[in-house]
């Protein structure tokens, strides 16, 4: 069988379906950042394909700052095209019906453009630290709202880092940790107060994940709001945490008074 986004998103579908009502009650747990996953999404097969369908990290984009340390891509052609299919396979407009009917988020719009999806890899000593994602799309015109998040390394072990960590109760209080197990697909509300982050690595081997965002018109929360990505250092960062604050505040200071980027983003797929 030839490995479609449509044939994809079917199978996709079917465990949407089934396991519909769970997940909902997950993702609307009161108290913590809205979340929950669904485990062997694809056939193990199909999910270690798309792995061993992965670029070698010399091949994508680097990303390494205070903030974060780790490689990405969005220009699919570049790549091998399963890559392209399982990422536009969570477009499927059927998909997005049945996560927005999961999650109660409305009017939900895949982003073709991939603007900060695509695919990430991480590898030893990468890491993202915590933050909040910006409340809109490149041109400011829709709120992202949630994140989908799908991890295809096979026998990740949640002690080889490369986590995803939910704040829930803010930065004074422990973190959440949904381990990136293969396999496994996270949905992800982001809103002005779903700070996540990505553990350091500390292991061989890479962590590889299919990422994709849905924006809306309509906002994740009761009322407006407009932020920049907003970086914070960890508990045990404090001089970061200054650093990382202090630039955040710039850029959001300067993106108030233009009203738009400074600088192009670079990660988006030009087609």
């Amino acid at each position: 069988m030839e490995l479609t986004r449509t044939y994809l998103a079917n199978l996709i579908l079917d465990k949407f379906v089934v396991n519909q009502e769970v997940l909902k009650k997950e993702f609307n747990q009161f108290g913590r950042i809205n979340s929950c996953f669904i485990d062997n999404l694809l056939p193990e097969e199909v999910a270690n394909e798309i792995y061993e369908a992965y670029p070698s990290p010399e091949e994508m984009a680097i990303h390494k700052s205070l903030r974060e340390n780790k490689r990405v891509a969005a220009q699919m052609d570049l790549y091998n095209p399963l890559l392209e299919e399982i990422v536009y396979a969570f477009q499927d407009e059927r998909i997005v019906k049945i996560v927005e009917e999961i999650t109660g988020l409305k009017e939900m719009i895949p982003d073709e453009h991939l603007y900060a999806g695509g695919i990430s890899l991480m590898a030893t000593g990468n890491f993202l630290n915590p933050h909040l994602d910006n409340s809109h799309d490149n041109d400011r015109e829709n709120y992202r709202v949630l994140n989908l998040l799908y991890y295809v390394t096979p026998d990740w072990d949640i002690n080889n880092g490369g986590n995803l960590e939910l704040w829930d109760n803010g930065m004074s209080k422990p973190q959440r940790v949904i381990h990136s197990k293969y396999n496994r697909l996270v949905l992800m509300v982001t809103n002005k107060s779903s700070i996540h982050s990505v553990s350091k690595v500390i292991s061989q081997g890479k962590r590889c994940c299919v990422s994709n965002y849905y924006f809306s018109k309509r906002q994740a929360e009761a009322t407006e709001y407009f932020h920049v990505t907003s970086f914070y250092g960890r508990p045990e960062e404090p001089l970061r945490n200054v650093f990382l604050r202090a630039d955040a505040f710039l850029r959001q200071t300067i993106r108030k008074i233009i009203g738009k980027r400074i600088v192009e983003t670079k990660h988006i797929y030009k087609k």
